[in-house]
């Protein structure tokens, strides 16, 4: 009780301030995101099935097992990307014979994933463009109610962004113009990067959108590129002013800055790192175990025990082996983010402001160069026995330890090349690839923000139930 009167230090919201800041978030887009990904995901799936089966030649058409919703998360990211998904599963299945496949979707989407491998979605289409045809009206007629609020709430977010600008937006966007068209652009970009802010949780005070998701979450890389596309001139190049052959020469470098990242083994490092964890603690039982043993006098068993324990403790070495390589591996990959971002930014913004001065031209979507993930096979080999001797390295994790010093010299080489000037006697003008820094912090001291202001059909609502309240009162 004590701790729960000192925790207070008079900036509790008082009990009005709590009520407009739930009217504020009750349309919150992750709230209704999450509302929408319940009602529409079991509907595209159900698509993707369908024409998987439609597809298969008729001696392999059997219903899919649980794996299939890494194929439906695959076809998902291509059709962001502008691709037909029945195309791309026909494109698979004629690639080579599925004769032997134990699981046909599990081996359609390894296809997929080598052939196109991570593709940049298009701009996303308002939510009242993608309500699904569903067979209930009710139903329909629910999800395009939450369609059009989640297009409100972003459009909510610009005029809030453009009324009371933050750092972010102000990183980004530039101070908010005067002249009301030029003002409107600025609310429509800062709605877009807004959403994304809101649907991630990314609450960075001046970045204004952080790195880029995993190709595993398709909608949220499409809603973050579409507000990378948003960025303007504040957070580098103005691609809105260049030629259409300076866009096509810097969407040419996509595949350039991507050839060199170093393989992403996320996964495998969360994987060994918890394998490590429970054979130190597994060796820690048994150890405890033995001297337990051998207090009863049962020195057979404590033996055992011993043993056995003797085993964990090599086990976790042999996990902690993998694990430095594959932590090294990923601080190299935060270090090539680090260093290639601005230009794959500027890349994907030449993209998408070549599709947006040529809607009707057909562009091959971007496609990433950097290293496949590691297949089913390689992570269940890191998976080992205690009663068994761990062995040798597998090769492909040698080869990621001797990857790295070959990228720290490429990563060296990049740092060290400078602008040269036309005078031969005049010093560089700079790095030619410059590390994009963001703002400083914000003061410490400072005003609250002031709150979105809640949506019109929500007050409408809570309006009418307070009548009703009363006339029941």
């Amino acid at each position: 009780m004590l701790a729960g009167v000192l925790d207070r230090d008079g900036q509790q919201r008082s009990a009005t301030q709590t009520r407009s800041q739930a009217l504020a978030d009750a349309d919150h887009l992750a709230i209704l995101h999450a509302i929408w990904a319940a009602e529409t995901t079991p509907v595209r799936d159900q698509a993707y099935r369908v024409q998987l089966m439609n597809t298969l030649p008729p001696g392999y058409r059997r219903e899919p097992g649980h794996q299939a919703k890494w194929l439906w998360r695959t076809l998902r990211g291509a059709e962001l990307a502008g691709l037909d998904p029945a195309g791309v599963l026909a494109d698979a299945i004629a690639e080579r014979d599925l004769a032997g496949s134990r699981d046909i979707a599990a081996v359609l989407d390894a296809r997929i994933r080598h052939r196109l491998r991570p593709l940049i979605p298009l701009p996303l289409r308002p939510w009242s463009e993608q309500v699904p045809a569903l067979a209930d009206p009710a139903r329909r007629a629910y999800v395009a109610e939450i369609a059009a609020l989640m297009d409100a709430r972003k459009d909510r977010i610009g005029e809030h962004a453009a009324s009371h600008p933050s750092a972010w937006a102000t990183a980004a966007l530039g101070p908010v113009p005067a002249h009301p068209l030029d003002r409107l652009a600025w609310q429509k970009r800062a709605a877009a990067i807004g959403a994304w802010r809101e649907l991630s949780g990314y609450d960075h005070p001046a970045d204004p959108i952080g790195p880029e998701p995993v190709a595993a979450a398709p909608d949220a890389r499409a809603a973050w590129h579409e507000a990378l596309a948003a960025l303007g001139p504040a957070d580098g190049p103005d691609v809105h002013g260049m030629p259409d052959g300076r866009l096509l020469h810097l969407r040419d470098t996509y595949p350039v800055e991507t050839a060199w990242a170093p393989q992403y083994v996320g996964d495998e490092l969360r994987q060994v790192r918890a394998a490590a964890w429970d054979a130190r603690l597994s060796g820690l039982r048994t150890a405890a175990d033995a001297r337990v043993a051998a207090q009863r006098g049962d020195h057979d068993h404590a033996a055992a025990k011993h043993k056995l324990a003797a085993s964990y403790q090599a086990l976790e070495r042999t996990y902690r082996e993998r694990e430095a390589v594959f932590a090294q591996t990923m601080a190299n990959r935060a270090d090539w983010e680090a260093a290639t971002r601005a230009q794959r930014q500027l890349a994907i913004a030449a993209d998408a402001e070549l599709r947006r001065r040529h809607s009707a031209q057909h562009f091959v979507p971007l496609r990433s160069a950097e290293p496949q993930p590691a297949i089913e096979a390689q992570r269940d080999e890191l998976t080992l026995a205690p009663d068994q001797p761990p062995g040798e390295m597998d090769q492909w994790i040698k080869d990621l330890a001797a990857g790295h010093w070959t990228f720290a010299g490429q990563l060296a080489d990049r740092r060290s090349q400078m602008i040269p000037s036309e005078d031969p006697d005049y010093g560089d003008l700079g790095p030619a690839f410059p590390t994009r820094t963001g703002s400083g912090r914000e003061p410490i001291l400072r005003p609250p923000k002031p709150e979105i202001p809640p949506s019109p059909r929500i007050l409408e609502r809570v309006m009418d139930r307070d009548a009703d309240w009363e006339a029941a009162d």
